[in-house]
C-alpha cells in the first residue's frame, strides 16, 4: 500500500533532507559533551554555538539572546512561569486568550492555583483577538500577556504588534507562541516587538525534542530546572547536541527559503480549497480568511461527524479533526468553541495542513479523496 497523502504538518513536519546531513556526524565520531575542555569537547561546543547563531539569524535577534530547550511546551513553561515568578513583587496578572494551546492555556491555570490571577480573552468569529480588549484587561497588577503568533488549528495571525505596543507603554513583558509561525510567515523579534518568543523544532522540520526561547536581553526570568551551569546558567543539563544542530540548520532553511516556502505552501492550500469548495456544496473556512498562515486549512462539513470522516480518508489522507464525536457526546475543540461554531459545523471540522514536500499531485489526489468521502457521507445523512 502506499503511504498516504501528507497534510498535518501544522502537527509535526518531515526531517528536512539538510537537517538530517546536518546531524550525521553528531551521531557518529562527534559525541563528545559540549562543556568537555578536552578535544572532543570542542565540536559539540562549536556546533551548539553556530545553532544559536542560526536559530538567531531567523528571528533576528542576537545569539546570547536564545536558549535551547526540550521544544515548544518547555519554552513556554519557562516563559510564563519564568516570568510570573520574577515579577511577583510588581503584581500576579496575566493575560492570555481562549485559543491558546494547552501548553500556554494549562500552564495558566497552574498558576491560577496557586493564587495568579489570569484573564482569558475571547476571540472573534475569524478567531481574532482583538487588542482593544487586551488594553481594557490591563490592570495595575498585570506582569504579562501571552498570545499566540498564529493559531495552530484555524491558522488565524494575532496582531501581536499592536499587543506589543500597549504591553511596552505599561512596562508589561509580552511572550508569544510562535510555534507555528516560524518558517511559515516573517517572525522577527524587533518587528514583532515582544520581550519572549518560543519555537518548537519539530514544526519547522528539524526533530522533536528540541526547541528554543528567545529571551530579550536585560530580562529575568526564574529558572525552571536547577543545576549546572549550561545554557548561560539558565536551562542546566547537558545540550541535545544532535537535535540543538538540527534545529539551527532547519532554522537557517527557513530563513533563506521563506519566500518561496511561503509561496508554494499557500499556491497547494487554495488549490485544496478550490478542489474542496467546488466538489462539495456544504462546507465552511474556519479562521481568518486572508489574515492566516499560508499553510493551513480549517473546514467544516456540515452534519458530519470528523472522525468518520478521518475513517473514511485514513488509508489516502493522514489529517487531524477539529471535534471528537462519541456515542452521546461532541467534543469541540477549545479553539472552535471559543469562534462559536455552531455545533452542526464544528463537529465536521478537519484540520487540512500543507507543507515544502506537499506537491500539486497529492492535492489533485486529495480533492478527489476528501470530496468522494464529503459526499458520500452527506448523502448518507440525508
Amino acid at each position: 500500500m502506499e503511504k498516504p497523502i501528507y497534510l498535518d504538518y501544522n502537527g509535526t513536519t518531515p526531517h528536512d533532507p539538510e537537517v538530517i546531513e546536518a546531524m550525521e556526524p553528531f551521531l557518529k565520531e562527534a559525541f563528545g559533551n559540549p562543556s568537555s575542555t578536552h578535544w572532543y569537547g570542542i565540536a559539540p561546543q562549536k556546533a551548539i554555538m553556530k545553532a544559536r547563531s542560526q536559530v538567531a539569524g531567523l528571528l533576528n535577534c542576537r545569539p546570547d539572546e536564545i536558549i535551547f530547550t526540550s521544544g515548544g511546551t518547555e519554552s513556554n513553561n519557562w516563559a510564563i512561569q519564568g516570568a510570573a515568578r520574577a515579577r511577583l513583587n510588581r503584581g500576579n496578572h496575566i493575560i492570555t486568550s481562549q485559543i491558546e494551546h494547552p501548553a500556554v492555556l494549562e500552564v495558566c491555570r497552574y498558576l491560577e492555583a496557586i493564587d495568579f490571577a489570569v484573564t482569558y480573552l475571547p476571540v472573534d468569529a475569524n478567531g481574532l483577538v482583538n487588542a482593544a480588549e487586551v488594553e481594557a484587561a490591563i490592570r495595575p497588577e498585570t506582569i504579562l500577556i501571552t498570545i499566540m503568533h498564529a493559531n495552530n488549528e484555524v491558522g488565524t495571525i494575532q496582531p501581536i504588534k499592536e499587543i506589543a505596543a500597549l504591553a511596552g507603554a505599561k512596562n508589561i513583558l509580552l511572550h508569544t507562541d510562535a510555534a507555528q509561525s516560524i518558517g511559515k510567515i516573517p517572525a522577527e523579534v524587533d518587528n514583532l516587538g515582544v520581550d519572549l518568543l518560543s519555537v518548537a523544532g519539530h514544526k519547522v522540520y528539524a526533530p522533536k525534542g528540541v526547541g528554543a526561547l528567545y529571551i530579550r536581553k536585560g530580562i529575568h526570568l526564574e529558572n525552571l530546572m536547577q543545576g549546572a551551569g549550561q545554557e548561560a546558567g539558565k536551562r542546566p543539563g547537558t545540550e541535545n547536541v544532535l537535535e540543538v544542530v538540527g534545529l539551527g540548520k532547519a532554522c537557517e532553511i527557513a530563513k533563506r527559503d521563506l519566500k518561496k516556502n511561503m509561496a508554494h505552501m499557500q499556491n497547494m492550500r487554495d488549490l485544496l480549497y478550490q478542489g474542496i469548495t467546488e466538489g462539495v456544496r456544504q462546507v465552511k473556512l474556519n479562521g481568518h480568511p486572508q489574515n492566516r498562515l499560508p499553510n493551513t486549512l480549517s473546514l467544516s462539513f456540515l452534519e458530519l461527524e470528523a472522525n468518520r470522516l478521518l475513517e473514511e480518508i485514513g488509508l489516502e489522507i493522514a489529517a487531524s479533526a477539529g471535534a471528537a464525536c462519541h456515542s452521546d457526546t461532541v467534543n469541540i475543540s477549545q479553539v472552535l468553541e471559543a469562534m462559536e461554531i455552531p455545533i452542526e459545523w464544528a463537529k465536521g471540522t478537519l484540520r487540512l495542513t500543507t507543507g515544502r514536500m506537499t506537491t500539486k499531485a497529492d492535492i489533485e489526489n486529495a480533492v478527489e479523496v476528501i470530496t468522494a468521502a464529503v459526499n458520500k457521507l452527506q448523502g448518507e445523512t440525508k
